[in-house]
C-alpha cells in the first residue's frame, strides 16, 4: 500500500463517520420540523455541507477501493492486464486532466469566498462559506493523487503481469 493509499484510506474512514452525523442532523431536522414546526436555514445548509464533504473527500477512497459506479458490460470479463490498460488510459486521458482542471479552477472560487468573508445569504445560515468550498480543490487533489497511485499500479500490472 502506497503513502497515497494510506492517506486516502485514513481520510475515507474518517469522512465515513460524517454519514452518521448527516443522518442524525436530518432526523433531528425532520422531527423538529414536523412535531414542533421548528426549522432553520442553518440545519438545511449543514445537511448539504455534510453531503458535499462526504462526496468530495470520499471520492478518492472510493477510487482506491475500486467502488466507483461503472457500466461493466465488458470490463468484468477482461483479464487483469486488460483492466489495467483500461484504467491506465482512462486515468491518463480522463481522470488526471479532469482533476487538474477542477482543482485549478476551484482555487479562485475558494479564494474569492475567503476574501469576501462569504456567509450564507439566508438569515440564520452558516458562516464561513469558504470552509465548505475548500473541500472542492482538496477533494480533487486527493482524487488526482489516488489517480496517480492507480495509474502506477496499472503500469506495474501491465509490465510485470501481477498486482501491485
Amino acid at each position: 500500500m502506497t503513502v497515497i493509499d494510506k492517506l486516502n484510506s485514513a481520510i475515507g474512514k474518517a469522512i465515513s463517520w460524517l454519514t452518521l452525523l448527516l443522518v442524525l442532523v436530518i432526523v433531528i431536522d425532520v422531527i423538529l420540523r414536523y412535531s414542533l414546526s421548528i426549522t432553520s436555514a442553518a440545519s438545511f445548509e449543514l445537511e448539504w455541507h455534510l453531503f458535499a464533504a462526504i462526496f468530495l473527500l470520499g471520492a478518492a477512497y472510493t477510487l482506491k477501493e475500486d467502488k466507483h459506479v461503472r457500466v461493466d458490460v465488458f470490463y468484468d470479463r477482461f483479464s487483469n492486464k486488460n483492466k489495467a490498460w483500461v484504467n491506465l488510459i482512462g486515468g491518463l486521458a480522463l481522470l488526471l486532466p479532469f482533476c487538474a482542471i477542477a482543482f485549478w479552477e476551484s482555487l479562485s472560487f475558494v479564494e474569492s469566498s475567503y476574501k469576501l468573508s462569504e456567509t450564507s445569504p439566508q438569515p440564520g445560515g452558516l458562516p464561513a462559506r469558504w470552509l465548505i468550498k475548500s473541500t472542492i480543490p482538496l477533494g480533487f487533489l486527493l482524487l488526482g493523487l489516488q489517480g496517480i497511485s492507480s495509474i502506477t499500479k496499472s503500469i506495474i500490472i501491465i509490465s510485470h503481469g501481477r498486482k501491485a
